[in-house]
């Protein structure tokens, strides 16, 4: 059976993809505009079948389109490799990484992967945890770290170290210095991360049963931002232990007596991906941080 799909047509398909017109896709690929649409033409003549839906001048993945778009970026991902093989180019890695572990445990191993692979470009991805299993899911991050549980099925996920979770308030809270009850703690005014945080999945799943219930008061889409708010009295949060630990030896924060709670952090990866270059050096190399 000959093939009938390009790597061309593919890399078109996926630029208008991320770039919704083909006028932007075709000027991203350095082509003109009627080649970038007679190659889109070509593909979905191939697969017989319409993969975008119009919609003025914008072009949007129908439900064809969106199955398509993983398997067409995990083809040029092997293309891309193949062609880079014997050249002497450089890998390339794509990491992806919530925010906790971007800012406070990933430096240190880009940091040794570097020092040892300095030919390997790297990009990183920042997001919470929902948006990194999603930025994996579709093929655009090689390798993803995140701070809460993962059950996408087309994911393969490995447990890659624990964190400690503490219970936080400002030097001058009224629980500072004193060891509030449950009921106390489920009546305070708590600043916790956004819905779709590992951080926060994981202190609802461990304070939760304790506590009953939260009384949010804020909800803030970066831990730094959580630590300087609470610091200045704005409530109770619960964040990883190295995340606070400067305010903590600062005393501008202090912990609350709680039972250890610790956290698993994830590495993972598509299930359909291919091993390239640049994963596996990074693969062979990660260690704890």
């Amino acid at each position: 059976m000959s093939l009938r799909v390009s790597l061309r047509e593919l890399e078109v398909f996926v630029a208008v993809c991320e770039e919704l017109t083909v006028t932007r896709a075709a000027l991203r690929l350095a082509m003109t505009q009627s080649a970038a649409s007679q190659s889109l033409a070509s593909l979905e003549s191939a697969l017989d079948t319409v993969l975008f839906d119009r919609v003025g001048r914008r072009l949007t993945a129908n439900e064809h389109g969106r199955l398509l778009l993983p398997k067409a970026r995990a083809i040029l991902d092997l293309g891309y490799e193949a062609q880079t093989l014997f050249s002497g180019s450089a890998a390339h890695l794509r990491l992806g990484a919530s925010t906790t572990i971007a800012n406070y445990l990933l430096p240190l191993q880009i940091a040794r992967f570097r020092a040892s692979q300095p030919q390997v470009r790297l990009e990183l991805t920042v997001g919470n945890t929902d948006e990194i299993v999603a930025a994996v899911a579709a093929f655009r991050v090689d390798i993803g770290f995140i701070e809460g549980p993962c059950h996408h099925p087309e994911l393969k996920v490995q447990a890659w170290r624990d964190d400690e979770l503490v219970v936080v308030v400002g030097a001058q809270h009224p629980f500072a210095g004193s060891a509030p009850s449950f009921k106390a703690l489920a009546q305070a005014e708590w600043i916790l991360r956004e819905t779709g945080s590992g951080t926060r999945q994981e202190v609802e799943r461990l304070l939760l049963p304790r506590l009953g219930a939260f009384a949010v008061s804020m909800e803030m889409g970066d831990s730094e931002a959580i630590k300087h708010a609470v610091a200045a009295g704005l409530g109770v949060s619960c964040l990883p232990r190295r995340v606070v630990a400067g305010e903590l030896a600062r005393g501008e924060l202090i912990e609350l007596a709680q039972p250890s709670m610790t956290r698993t952090l994830y590495l993972v990866m598509h299930r359909d991906k291919a091993l390239t270059r640049g994963m596996a050096r990074f693969l062979d190399q990660l260690g704890p941080p």
